[in-house]
């Protein structure tokens, strides 16, 4: 065998450890997360499903993709609600930045409707349409130093990129009459959007606080009197009336480690699927 032959041999070696090294090491994470989810499951006897959304790493290179709540992320979390007896409660562990008004909304009114108790842990923060689908639950669990946040509406807008939906209408006011056509257009856009979020967000707290008081926090939450970053801190929550506990399970941040590697799956919903039920003979 010539020097060649080795050098070759070693390329190809090298060249097949990179691609499936990624597969490897990811299969061994899924297990890791599968064995701590169904270790909480048991324990408490509660469906426990994943909404993680870390920065990921794609390929050698290690590019970065900035992940948020999408439509493919509702489409794994209402098949795992109804995966979910309805005398089973179901514990939803949120880490996002938000995402989508419509995949958001899907999600947490499918969580309202479940009828077991509906838990949502924050380890760290749950923003925006990650706050939205905490509304929806009996119990918010928070660890004292996460975050949640206001669900103002984001509007895409020209070469501006995405801007507050309260910010548009004020704009729009400001400008009264030589505003042009394009931001009056935006402006009726943001109202509606606005106006959507709001009811939605009325619709997930008027059982648990009253009808009165779920307007009241939905008109602060969704009017711009925050920017749309500003942090909802654990005490802050409390006073605005939500249902939080300082009662995160330690395992929820065995689980948050395992997330740490880069992702190579597209998905960040995981849950234990239910036993199928055997027919009667």
């Amino acid at each position: 065998m010539t020097l060649a032959d080795l050098a070759s041999i070693l390329f190809w070696l090298i060249f097949f450890m990179l691609i499936f090294s990624p597969t490897t090491s990811q299969a061994r994470l899924r297990a890791a997360r599968a064995k701590i989810l169904a270790s909480l499951q048991a324990k408490m006897n509660m469906k426990f499903i994943t909404l993680i959304h870390r920065q990921e790493q794609v390929g050698i290179l290690g590019i970065p993709v900035y992940r948020y709540i999408d439509v493919e992320d509702s489409e794994e979390v209402l098949r795992a609600i109804r995966d979910t007896p309805k005398d089973m409660g179901i514990a939803l562990i949120l880490h996002t930045p938000g995402g989508l008004v419509l995949a958001a909304s899907q999600i947490a009114l499918a969580l309202k409707r479940h009828p077991g108790k509906k838990v949502v842990i924050v380890p760290h923060y749950a923003m925006s349409g990650g706050t939205l689908i905490a509304l929806a639950a009996d119990e918010i669990w928070m660890d004292r130093n996460a975050v949640l946040g206001p669900v103002d509406p984001q509007i895409p807008f020209q070469q501006y990129g995405t801007l507050p939906a309260p910010s548009i209408l004020k704009l729009a006011k400001m400008k009264g009459e030589k505003a042009e056509d394009i931001t009056l257009i935006m402006a009726d856009v943001a109202e509606k959007a606005m106006r959507g979020v709001n009811n939605i967000v009325v619709d997930l707290l008027k059982d648990k606080m009253g009808e009165e008081k779920a307007r009241e926090l939905a008109d602060r939450l969704t009017r711009g009197e925050w920017t749309h970053d500003q942090p909802i801190t654990f005490e802050e929550a409390l006073k605005l009336g939500l249902p939080v506990k300082d009662a995160v399970p330690p395992e929820i941040y065995d689980l948050m480690e395992l997330y740490k590697a880069p992702l190579m799956h597209r998905s960040g919903v995981e849950y234990v699927p239910a036993p199928l039920k055997r027919a009667e003979k």
